[in-house]
C-alpha cells in the first residue's frame, strides 16, 4: 500500500502550523492550544493538533527561555519560598525530624526517594526536579 502525503509547501501556504519564531507567535499558538485542550471530547484531528502545537511551543520555549540548572536543594528552597514555608514546615511533609530537614537543606544529607515522592506530591511538581542533574 502506497501512502500519499500532502504537499508540505502547499500546507504551509494554506496556514498549517509553522516553527514558532517570535513571542507573538508563541502567544497565538498557546491560545490555540488552550482552546483545544478545553474541549470535552476533542476529535482525532484536534488531538493531533494538540500534540503538534505542544511540540512547537516546547521547542520554542526551550530555545528562547532555557531553564537554568539548579540543585535539588535550590529547587526545594525556591518552592519553600514561593509557598511561604519554613524549615519546620517540612517536618510534617517529609515525616522526619527538624534536624534531618536542616541537614538536607544544608547539603549534609541527600533527599531519599520517599522524600522526593512527598515533595513532588505536596508541591505538585515532577519528582525529577529534586534529582541532581
Amino acid at each position: 500500500m502506497i501512502i500519499a502525503y500532502a504537499n508540505p509547501v502547499l500546507m504551509m501556504e494554506q496556514g498549517a502550523p509553522r516553527i514558532i519564531r517570535t513571542d507573538e507567535e508563541l502567544a497565538r499558538y498557546t491560545r490555540d492550544l488552550f482552546a483545544l485542550t478545553a474541549k470535552d471530547e476533542p476529535t482525532d484531528a484536534e488531538l493531533e493538533a494538540i500534540d503538534l502545537l505542544s511540540m512547537l511551543i516546547e521547542r520554542y520555549e526551550q530555545q528562547q527561555y532555557p531553564l537554568p540548572q539548579a540543585s535539588p536543594i535550590e529547587v526545594l528552597r525556591f518552592l519553600m519560598d514561593r509557598h511561604g514555608l519554613k524549615q519546620k514546615d517540612l517536618v510534617g511533609i517529609l515525616d522526619c525530624s527538624e534536624s534531618s530537614v536542616s541537614l538536607m537543606l544544608h547539603g549534609a544529607r541527600n533527599l531519599t526517594v520517599p522524600h522526593i515522592r512527598a515533595l513532588s506530591a505536596y508541591f505538585h511538581v515532577p519528582g525529577s526536579v529534586f534529582l541532581a542533574g
